[in-house]
């Protein structure tokens, strides 16, 4: 079922040179069920994903920074220390992945990256698996950032707790992907060298963006919305960071 996922990033811009093809497995798919409160029941089949191990940081050329979200366990573990070996720095995503790691498990990938970003919920499992407090995990990497949906999300970060508030949506329509669209802006404002702190602030943004419309992938902007929902939400004009 390979060829229509490479034809849609195709579509959008996305460049396949490190994706692999794996014979006589389907790619990873999940299926998501939502009530009107935003509760969730997912179905999930691994499938391609479980051979994940069979590529290497290495194999890429340029990386400044790496992240580390649900994946093949094994592959998990092998690329936090491909990362590590290699000097690239990395920021730790379990997400839905944390359930398959041991408490020392999760903190040797907590001594290998440079950030840990959970939602609230993976936060309590993580600090209970481990038995460090988020404070403490917050010590332990460059910044430990925390999700909290409309609550908007927090950094603990060498002993001190930041408040990033939650961007207004103009509209809820479909919180799937949200956590991924806040991702995306955090890598975006880390590998352009900004604080975490303003990293998180066009994190925020962007999961706004993506509340706005249904499903992962359909939800559409310019560099010039961003900037004016930068611009907005917390008083900065974005294009100066």
């Amino acid at each position: 079922d390979h060829a229509p996922y490479s034809q849609h990033l195709q579509q959008m811009g996305l460049a396949a040179t490190h994706l692999r093809e794996v014979p006589q497995s389907y790619t990873a798919q999940a299926f998501i069920t939502t009530d009107l409160d935003d509760n969730q029941i997912t179905a999930f089949h691994p499938g391609a994903m479980n051979f994940s191990q069979q590529n290497h940081v290495a194999d890429a050329e340029d990386v400044s920074l790496g992240i580390i979200s649900p994946d093949g366990r094994d592959g998990m573990l092998q690329h936090a220390r491909e990362f590590h070996d290699a000097g690239i720095p990395f920021i730790f995503d379990p997400g839905q992945g944390l359930p398959m790691f041991s408490g020392e498990e999760l903190m040797d990938f907590i001594g290998f990256a440079d950030y840990v970003t959970v939602n609230d919920y993976e936060a309590r499992m993580l600090c209970d698996r481990t038995q460090r407090s988020m404070t403490d995990i917050g010590k332990l990497v460059r910044a430990l950032v925390v999700t909290k949906g409309a609550s908007g999300s927090q950094i603990h970060a060498a002993g001190q707790i930041i408040d990033i508030p939650c961007v207004a949506a103009r509209s809820v329509v479909d919180p799937t992907g949200c956590g991924d669209a806040y991702r995306a802006g955090l890598i975006h404002g880390l590998n352009r060298g900004w604080a975490i702190d303003a990293a998180c602030r066009l994190a925020s943004v962007m999961g706004a963006i993506k509340i706005e419309s249904r499903g992962g992938q359909n939800h559409r902007f310019s560099q010039e919305e961003i900037g004016a929902r930068f611009q907005q939400a917390f008083g900065e004009n974005y294009a100066e960071l």
